[in-house]
């Protein structure tokens, strides 16, 4: 058994580790209003929030929700900043003791691994296998069980302050997208009696994500044995005989279901691992080549197009353009993509082929 940590509160609510969390928190986002208004009284604001949190009057805010549509609709939903700046301080403080039992291949949220890591780490495994098991979970987020996700936490954690406090958080999620699932010994009212769904965008909803699915990790890899990955909740299992991968799908549909959540049907299916496979943003292909998505680049030619427009206009400036690119680039980099970074930024900023480097802003 697993042993529970106690005595975390204090080193939750210390100045230090709240001050530290404002930063953190407010990286990238120091212009607008909200963190800027914070940031101008953070010594004030920050011992108000101690004082919330160490006499337990603190209540999340009202998110703020929007739709994002790239590659699949998704509702956000984004925090009030003080409330960031409490998710920061819990998460950095809790987030150790959950990472300690993550098996090595699951790469969501986590320092030192994320996309790239994933994408090697698959394309190894592609390697080796005939097959591979292409899994994804049926509205994962808007899924997830609240008293499941409790009782998971209760594993790790033994202060009862510290629960409060993720309790108080996972309680105070905002609607999300309805799912409509029965499981067994549900009686007619369980989909709407029962709290379910984490607010996608939130620093504790990374964490708790990784939390809910780290005993199907340990259930593929300990007990069915299988070659496998996992990045949030789309995960790869491999081996040479498709049955196998048949066999195996069958029981994590049931394993899933204990912890009530379903395999996505449309998402779910067994593949030639040498066939070109959309993963993590980019159609892998044999011999390591990777490209990037169409729907991608005909996003980055519209955002292109509106940037240009604007400076045009004058109303953006050298830091925002880095900003708004710079995720693309990155990404980029690692796909067969010069030919597509010259023909898109050709003899300008981000044009690899360029030799006058030193105009780059």
């Amino acid at each position: 058994m697993a042993r529970s940590e106690g005595s975390l509160y204090p080193r939750i609510v210390d100045f230090l580790n709240l001050y530290s969390a404002a930063l953190r928190a407010a990286r990238g986002k120091r212009h607008k209003p909200r963190v800027a208004q914070f940031l101008a009284g953070l010594e004030h604001e920050i011992l108000v929030l101690q004082e919330q949190l160490l006499g337990k009057t603190w209540q999340p805010g009202g998110y703020t929700t929007f739709m994002v549509r790239e590659s699949k609709p998704r509702l956000i939903s984004a925090a009030p900043f003080r409330d960031r700046v409490v998710h920061h301080a819990l998460c950095s403080v809790i987030s150790p003791i959950f990472e300690r039992s993550f098996i090595a291949n699951t790469f969501a949220s986590l320092e030192g691994r994320g996309t790239h890591r994933a994408v090697a780490t698959y394309e190894g495994l592609r390697d080796r296998f005939r097959h591979v098991l292409r899994c994804d979970i049926y509205r994962y987020f808007p899924a997830i069980d609240h008293d499941v996700l409790k009782r998971d936490l209760r594993r790790r954690i033994a202060c009862r302050d510290t629960l409060w406090l993720c309790d108080t958080l996972i309680d105070g999620s905002n609607p999300q997208e309805p799912v409509d699932c029965y499981f067994p010994g549900d009686d007619l009212f369980a989909p709407y009696a029962r709290r379910r769904g984490l607010p996608i965008g939130n620093l504790t909803s990374q964490l708790f994500g990784n939390v809910y699915l780290n005993p199907l990790d340990h259930y593929v890899t300990e007990v069915l044995r299988a070659p496998y990955l996992r990045y949030l909740d789309d995960f790869a299992l491999f081996a040479d005989d498709r049955q196998t991968l048949t066999d195996w799908r069958t029981s994590i549909a049931a394993f899933l279901e204990r912890r009530r959540l379903l395999l996505h049907p449309r998402k779910t299916r067994i593949l030639q691992a040498t066939s070109p496979a959309l993963f993590l943003g980019y159609i892998l292909g044999p011999g390591r080549r990777r490209r990037l998505p169409e729907d991608n680049v005909e996003r980055l030619r519209l955002r292109l197009r509106s940037l240009r427009d604007r400076w045009s206009a004058g109303t953006v400036e050298v830091p925002e353009v880095r900003q708004r690119l710079g995720a693309w680039i990155a990404h980029a980099r690692h796909a067969d993509s010069e030919g597509l970074r010259h023909a898109l930024f050709r003899g300008g900023w981000f044009d690899p082929r360029w030799d006058d480097q030193r105009s780059v802003p």
